[in-house]
């Protein structure tokens, strides 16, 4: 039986900051991390930037060395089974128990399924191994098509016209980004993608996916050597389910020190909706930069220290030419107030005539 500890479930930016945080205050209390991917913990918003498109970046988190040095146990490829909140320990699917005094729920999500015919061989693109498999398959290719005109897809899209691929992206809503941030900048995004050579197909779905095309529900065809479903993600909360923590529309409810309903249990990251102090209410927050404070926060809260989760939401992204950074809570909004400057504009949404998120937008350096 391994001694029991402090136990972070999950090898994200909210898993490994939990741990590295309860570390640095506990230097000789047992800590794990415990993953179901294989791969060394890597930063996933390259992966449908930077890495995509070419660069050969360092994605790790810390070296194998560093996770050694600093008395981190790192087990990679292991599937946790069920979260046994009675005794303390969780089972995983090869049977190992492993006992623990604090708990951090950290999975993150899942990417949602392409559910039409052929949708099978629409690659995804969530971990390290989709951006490999993609990059290879978009070296051989000539065409691809893009399903779903979200952040991840119009950052893949333009990555996929960059290295000489044809690309064809494929929107449900009547412009790219249209749920996140209005019809007029993403009617702005959508010429952002024109001009770097991307496709844009608007107001239509997938109806099916061939070995070397897709179609469309109009019935027309499009040329697909490689096929991305960017068809958006889904949080993994199976365990917290199944152990009884409290959730609410699809996350797991935690409070401002990103507590759960259940004693020594804490959750960070994309799985959770979190009572955010400068909000004043419950937040989603779904980006890698708000994953690494709610992983601290939870391990500072398990270490016994003051913390409380109350930074603005906030994420940066890359499409074609310009550089998109955006602050705010991601919830509704009664106005948007677009202003044009040299090299780009910005965006000022409001609900009940207070500021609840701002849009920046400018060329990007190398543009």
């Amino acid at each position: 039986m391994v001694a029991p500890g402090f136990l972070a479930i999950g090898s994200g930016p909210a898993g490994v900051s939990a741990a590295e945080t309860f570390r640095g205050r506990h230097p000789h209390i047992p800590v794990r991390i415990l993953s179901a991917d294989p791969a060394l913990p890597y930063a996933k918003p390259p992966l449908s930037k930077e890495f995509l498109d070419g660069g050969h970046i360092d994605l790790d988190l810390h070296s194998a060395g560093w996770f050694r040095r600093h008395g981190i146990d790192l087990l990679l490829g292991v599937t946790v089974e069920h979260i046994d909140v009675d005794a303390q320990e969780v089972i995983t699917r090869g049977g190992a128990h492993y006992p623990y005094w604090h708990l951090v729920l950290a999975p993150g999500s899942c990417a949602v399924p392409l559910t039409v015919p052929g949708g099978h061989r629409a690659q995804p693109l969530r971990t390290f191994g989709d951006a490999v498999a993609l990059k290879m398959a978009a070296r051989y290719a000539a065409s691809a098509v893009v399903i779903g005109g979200g952040l991840v897809g119009c950052e893949a899209a333009s990555c996929l016209t960059a290295l000489g691929v044809a690309t064809t992206v494929v929107v449900p809503e009547s412009v790219p980004l249209q749920r996140r941030f209005g019809v007029d900048v993403g009617k702005r995004v959508a010429e952002m993608l024109a001009d770097a050579g991307v496709t844009v197909v608007t107001s239509t779905t997938v109806t099916a996916v061939g070995e070397t095309e897709v179609t469309l529900a109009s019935g027309a065809t499009v040329d697909a050597d490689v096929v991305l479903a960017a068809t958006g993600v889904r949080p993994d909360i199976r365990l917290a389910d199944d152990a009884g923590l409290a959730t609410r529309q699809g996350r797991v409810v935690v409070d401002e020190h990103m507590r759960t309903s259940v004693r020594n249990v804490y959750a960070a990251g994309d799985v959770t909706i979190a009572h955010n102090v400068a909000a004043g209410r419950p937040v989603v927050a779904e980006h890698w930069r708000d994953a690494v404070q709610q992983g601290r926060v939870a391990g500072l809260t398990a270490a016994g220290q003051p913390a409380i989760w109350g930074k603005v939401p906030g994420f940066t992204c890359r499409i074609g030419a310009f550089t998109l950074s955006y602050r705010g809570w991601g919830a509704g909004y009664d106005t948007a107030t677009l202003t044009d400057r040299a090299g780009g504009f910005s965006v000022v949404y409001r609900a009940g005539g207070r500021v609840v998120g701002t849009l920046d937008v400018r060329s990007s350096p190398a543009s």
